[in-house]
């Protein structure tokens, strides 16, 4: 008979409570940049070895059907860098897909494999029906990794795709050669940081998520602390507009909690990470107080190493701070 948990949420420090009591967006300001970005069109989809260049290096577009749900599940991948080089695995958080890390992959392209994933449910990955746990995906997503010939490679995650992140981590240890694990509750938590959670969920019956001009500002005023280039917000909401994703994201908070997330960490996860791990943290991330990571070695017990990164900026440090994240992401490499 399953038994109710005895853990208890961890109190904010009094810095961290300041800014929640204010933590969602001004309405007003969301709506001005809603205007500011009402010229933005669909951009068209990709297809099987469509390239394009980025800051000088070339990011090839892949296709592949993995097994999954009651067939199969469409990935979408981006790739940069030599074949022979160690690989890189890119996953995403919300409202982003791979384009989230085109910063680092350019640099890091130059030695290593990278790869930038779509998660399931956002991008150009698959929309349908199906398993939306993070459990359940993660495992999608390494299978899809294994068709394509990556046995062990080093992940790097952000917000929604560190949870998949976790359980690949965990089941598969003798795989993940490294694990920078971005922006997502560890060993402590507390409700407060978490209001999206109800929101998201909601968000097939409210529309929230309909208008990805507005949610994505939204995600963004949210939790972003510096300001993100337009070029760069605008293809962050293109990547949020192809069909069917404002149906399949709230898949995810309809399958779990961020409260069912910190008890899988704290009942197994964290234990089973056997790689180094680098913990990387905005330092003025607004849902991620900084003072919960200080004792991080303590709460990955058997982990080969664990380091803490705090890097400038909220929660989207990778667009803005992009050379400090590449630097965060080579000094893991080193672990």
């Amino acid at each position: 008979m399953a038994q109710l948990s005895s853990l208890e949420y961890t109190q904010l420090p009094e810095r961290a409570q300041k800014i929640v009591d204010s933590l969602l967006p001004d309405e007003e300001k969301i709506h001005k940049q809603v205007e500011k970005f009402s010229y933005i069109k669909a951009r068209p989809s990709d297809k099987e070895g469509d390239t394009e260049i980025l800051n000088g290096t070339t990011f090839t577009h892949h296709f592949l059907y993995g097994p999954g749900d009651s067939e199969r599940v469409l990935w979408h991948y981006v790739e940069a860098g030599p074949e022979s080089g160690e690989p890189i695995i890119f996953l995403h958080g919300i409202p982003d897909s791979w384009y989230q890390w085109r910063h680092q992959m350019t640099v890091l392209a130059k030695t290593y494999r990278c790869i930038g994933v779509d998660l399931k449910g956002y991008g150009q990955s698959e929309k349908g029906a199906g398993d939306y746990r993070h459990e359940g995906v993660a495992e999608q997503l390494y299978d899809m990794l294994q068709l394509i010939g990556i046995k062990t490679f080093n992940l790097v995650t952000h917000d929604r795709g560190t949870v998949q992140g976790d359980f690949i981590t965990a089941k598969h240890p003798e795989s993940v050669l490294r694990y920078g694990r971005g922006e997502q509750h560890l060993y402590h938590f507390n409700p407060q940081l978490a209001p999206q959670g109800e929101i998201f969920r909601d968000a097939p019956w409210t529309g929230f998520m309909e208008d990805p001009i507005k949610f994505v500002n939204w995600v963004y005023g949210f939790v972003c602390n510096k300001p993100i280039p337009e070029d760069e917000m605008e293809r962050v909401i293109q990547e949020f507009s192809y069909p069917g994703t404002s149906r399949a994201v709230p898949r995810y908070f309809n399958s779990s909690t961020f409260r069912s997330e910190w008890l899988q960490r704290r009942n197994g996860l964290l234990a089973a990470w056997k790689c180094p791990v680098m913990i990387m943290e905005g330092y003025d991330s607004k849902t991620q107080p900084r003072e919960f990571y200080e004792n991080a070695r303590e709460y990955i017990p058997n982990a080969k190493d664990v380091a803490v990164k705090y890097i400038p900026g909220g929660h989207f440090w990778t667009l803005e701070s992009p050379a400090e994240t590449t630097e965060a992401i080579l000094e893991l490499l080193k672990m």
